[in-house]
């Protein structure tokens, strides 16, 4: 089901000249997303993590979408989504968001860009559906488990002390945009186009349950999904695939990347140097080049 779009104020209209569209979830929340370029059933599909929105990838979809189909959703609470305060903000429910999104809209070949949280939500995507995906391009993300987490972050995670950094000073979204950046600052107009849809402490529900979401524990609810997406990894070994990695990234360290090379050896890989979290930003029109050239090669 699609429903309409949301009102996009004339500054972000001027970085992000797109009209979004909207799909209603299983669960009865309306998703936005970016749907531009030739109409087809081959898509790529560009999935965002926290605290981003499909705001991070609207270089890349002007860069590629006079050539291919581009889809850029906006997950359940993120973005220009609805953010409802009683949503079920969990992994599996992440994946099966967008495994719906993809079905109603009648995809059948499509391509995969992942970043931050956009990791395990797109590869949960891959492993469950290989046939379904053909290339992959990987940003500084993760699709496995692990325990490495920075210090700023656990905080955001602890009791009453968490909701209160992340929802009621906006100590999560708002730092992020200069320590996701390393080779240059993000322009006034851009560090408001990332924070625009997190205002309020209603506005940043979905923020919050997203580092609440990051399975640490052993019992952690998406501990059990990360794990099976995991292992699931090897099924996409014969996929094409492209690295393009910011190594001044203070969350995703080199350490992430080593675990990337260990499951897809042979990767091809493009390391910058200089480049922070924010990879699309920070790298700059010659990454989004290299990414274009990726899905559009023969």
């Amino acid at each position: 089901m699609v429903t309409g779009a949301p009102i996009i104020p004339e500054w972000l209209a001027r970085l992000y000249p797109f009209s979004p569209k909207g799909f209603v979830t299983k669960s009865g929340a309306r998703m936005s997303f970016v749907d531009e370029g030739p109409r087809a059933n081959e898509a790529v599909l560009m999935l965002h993590g926290n605290p981003t929105w499909s705001f991070f990838y609207r270089d890349l979809i002007k860069q590629l979408s006079p050539k291919i189909r581009c889809i850029a959703p906006d997950h359940i609470g993120m973005g220009l989504s609805e953010k409802p305060e009683d949503y079920n903000y969990s992994l599996e429910t992440r994946i099966s968001d967008v495994e719906a999104l993809i079905s109603s809209l009648g995809l059948t070949k499509v391509h995969l860009v992942v970043h931050d949280w956009g990791g395990a939500i797109g590869f949960g995507l891959a492993t469950r559906a290989p046939d379904l995906i053909d290339r992959i391009t990987i940003l500084n993300t993760a699709a496995f488990v692990s325990n490495e987490i920075p210090f700023r972050i656990s905080l955001c995670r602890l009791p009453w002390i968490g909701d209160w950094l992340v929802r009621g000073l906006n100590g999560f979204a708002h730092p992020a945009i200069w320590m996701s950046m390393h080779r240059r600052r993000l322009s006034p107009d851009e560090s408001r186009g990332f924070l625009f849809p997190y205002k309020s402490w209603r506005d940043r529900v979905a923020v919050s349950a997203f580092v609440k979401d990051i399975p640490l524990e052993a019992d952690h609810l998406s501990r059990r999904t990360l794990a099976a997406i995991e292992a699931g990894l090897p099924k996409l070994r014969s996929h094409p695939m492209l690295i393009v990695w910011g190594m001044k990234d203070f969350c995703f360290n080199e350490k992430f990347l080593a675990r990337w090379r260990q499951v897809y050896q042979g990767i091809e890989v493009h390391e910058l140097n200089d480049v922070g979290h924010y990879v699309l930003d920070d790298g700059g029109a010659s990454i989004r080049e290299k990414i274009c050239n990726f899905f559009l090669r023969d």
